[in-house]
């Protein structure tokens, strides 16, 4: 299976195998730079939401999100898989991947790097959605009030600013 929506095997093995190689092939695009490539993956009315809870829809969006990553604006940037659990759907081409990954950066005079995961979506071959989640080395909310704001706002299902 690849971007351009082909899959293969029609059992359930094959289709695990098919889907895991379709979400690290995607993984791998990004480690090219080549967004033609990343985009390709994408459902035309596809969603990513970023690590920091801003959502894009559409391609035309989601590749203006990417713009900046891939003219290198945060350095030099590496996905490693640590980790990937598929659950293929009910047809080829359609399923969940989770994939645990490792992040480097590379700028000029420094380096560094985080833990995060990606959450994929497909359906015929084409990403639908794609949810980013970070670690990182700050807390979105340092004080303890705020924290409990936030978690009651999250236990009420409504959106604030922190």
């Amino acid at each position: 299976m690849n971007g351009n929506g082909s899959a293969s095997g029609s059992d359930n093995g094959n289709d695990r195998a098919a889907l895991e190689k379709l979400a690290v092939d995607f993984t791998e695009a990004f480690n090219r730079e080549d967004i033609n490539e990343v985009m390709s993956y994408f459902a035309d009315d596809g969603i990513y939401d970023e690590f920091n809870a801003v959502r894009h829809v559409g391609k035309a969006a989601i590749r203006e999100a990417f713009i900046p990553q891939f003219r290198g604006d945060y350095g030099r940037m590496r996905f490693h898989t640590e980790d990937m659990f598929v659950e293929p759907g009910p047809e080829p081409g359609t399923g969940k991947a989770l994939i645990r990954w490792l992040l480097t950066v590379e700028e000029t005079g420094r380096a560094g790097g985080w833990r995060g995961l990606d959450i994929l979506h497909f359906e015929r071959g084409r990403l639908t959605e794609k949810h980013t989640y970070a670690k990182s080395r700050s807390p979105a909310v340092d004080k303890k009030a705020d924290s409990e704001r936030v978690r009651r706002a999250i236990d009420d299902g409504v959106l604030l600013d922190i």
